[in-house]
């Protein structure tokens, strides 16, 4: 940023009055702000964005700055962090343990610079110290025409709404595991104690079976009391009828001989 236009950014930040402190009326507050707005578009309709789609190893925003605004002056740079699954692989084979990135976009005050600067490097080794890590990488600049630090940073909150959908819907999941995990433990502590009353009421039985034959061989076997039995009457019919004696029976029809 040149210093006209800080110092335009600080007479209009002391200029800026509170309508609540100050009792200024609102409309002429708005006014005020509107304006600082459209200066701002203005501003940000000249900036030009260089996108690198490769950032060398130990290369943070700071040293790219350093070196980026050698060429140009710069507004905002932003860099992509790794992905964490890579950087514990390589934590894991003894690489390096810093933060590394994977892309980045670079903000040029103006579009002309930002143009003579992707065009000047591109391809073009990075160079600086002998014993700096990224002495001999190259430059893999392009830059973006119409687009603007708005476009980046939607994006980015684009980016940022699909992490968190994923990250809620592997939360969810892991909740379901947890749930279907817990649920077969307590059926299995269940069963378990089912199975000890069980094992607990045979064993009961056992011991009270053995104590009733402990008992019977101490007292000795049991004596068997037998009583006089009547024969049973006999069912013959025929033996059962009254019957007439021969005398009887010769008196009443052969009387006379």
């Amino acid at each position: 940023m040149s210093e006209e236009e800080r110092e335009m950014d600080k007479t209009n930040f002391l200029n800026e009055e509170d309508p609540k402190s100050n009792g200024v009326k609102g409309a002429k507050w708005k006014n005020k702000q509107m304006k600082r707005l459209q200066y701002e578009a203005k501003k940000a309709e000249k900036r030009g964005i260089c996108y690198l789609s490769r950032i060398p190893p130990h290369m943070d925003p700071l040293k790219l700055r350093q070196i980026l605004s050698q060429h140009g002056e710069i507004q905002r740079v932003y860099l992509t962090p790794e992905n964490p699954a890579a950087r514990v692989q390589r934590k894991q084979a003894g690489g390096f343990r810093g933060q590394e990135f994977s892309e980045g976009w670079v903000e040029f005050t103006k579009k002309s610079v930002a143009k003579r600067v992707a065009k000047m490097l591109n391809g073009e080794q990075i160079g600086g110290r002998k014993r700096s890590a990224f002495y001999y990488d190259l430059w893999n600049i392009k830059y973006l025409s119409k687009f603007k630090w708005d476009d980046l940073t939607e994006e980015i909150a684009y980016k940022n709404a699909i992490r968190e959908q994923k990250l809620a819907l592997e939360i969810s999941a892991a909740k379901r595991e947890r749930d279907f995990y817990l649920s077969k433990v307590d059926q299995s502590i269940a069963l378990s104690s089912i199975e000890e009353r069980m094992k607990k009421k045979q064993k009961v039985q056992q011991e009270s079976g053995a104590n009733s034959e402990i008992s019977d061989t101490h007292f000795g076997p049991k004596l068997i009391r037998q009583f006089p039995q009547k024969k049973p009457v006999a069912t013959n019919t025929e033996e059962s009828k009254p019957r007439l004696s021969k005398d009887i029976l010769a008196g009443i029809f052969g009387g006379t001989s």
